[in-house]
């Protein structure tokens, strides 16, 4: 079993860790507005030229001349009710069995609309993918140059290293989350608006959370 990267046109890694995630994933898929800057950047990470396993989307953001050229791994979907991000992980857990994690890059950056879409689609792929950051398999999360963002569906244990930031959004306002090692205890707070239990931080190694039901939290860590 492996892991798949999933690249967004968001903004393309520089750092260490996501770029570490890209060279040794086992496969890779580009939604096509992120085609083109992939190729550009190949060579550089890879060592040589390396060409992704597929390129999903609605082809709204690829040069025809690109899409004709590599044919062979484009993969149109003409649909609208989802994103290409969401294309992509469809695309992956179905054509992709033996994937245990899934790694979203480029996901945030560039349009704040496309980043906040982006996140909170973690939560979303819960309910209609069955997948989360911590439990499933494959687990899925999304990673940038600033920040690792994962969904949680019930009470968890989070190894994050003490000092760490973390946040903790939820659109379900009649949750409770009880914690243990942070900063600033989640124990009163209601989720009544996205910010509530934003700007933590780790007092321990590892941090406790404790739902009142299960239900769907969104999970970043800086």
């Amino acid at each position: 079993m492996g892991s798949s990267v999933i690249i967004g046109a968001g903004d393309f890694p520089a750092k260490e860790y996501p770029l570490y995630l890209l060279r040794t994933a086992d496969r890779i898929v580009c939604c096509d507005g992120a085609f083109k800057t992939f190729l550009h950047n190949s060579e550089r990470i890879f060592g040589r030229k390396r060409l992704p396993d597929a390129v999903v989307g609605d082809m709204d953001s690829i040069p025809k001349a690109l899409a004709e050229a590599y044919k062979e791994i484009i993969h149109p979907e003409d649909e609208q009710e989802d994103n290409d991000q969401t294309k992509a992980v469809r695309y992956v857990l179905s054509h992709f069995k033996d994937i245990e994690a899934i790694h979203i890059l480029g996901a945030t950056g560039k349009r704040e609309v496309h980043t906040l879409g982006n996140l909170s689609l973690l939560m979303e792929y819960t309910r209609a993918f069955g997948i989360d950051g911590l439990s499933s398999t494959p687990t899925i999360d999304i990673v940038s140059d600033r920040c690792t963002a994962l969904a949680v569906t019930d009470s968890c244990t989070l190894e994050v290293g003490e000092g760490r930031p973390i946040s903790i959004i939820t659109p379900d306002n009649s949750l409770r989350i009880r914690s243990e090692g942070l900063v600033w205890p989640t124990d009163d707070v209601v989720f009544d608006n996205l910010w509530k239990a934003t700007l933590n931080r780790a007092s321990l190694d590892a941090v406790k959370l404790t739902f009142s039901h299960p239900s769907m939290a969104l999970i970043i860590l800086d």
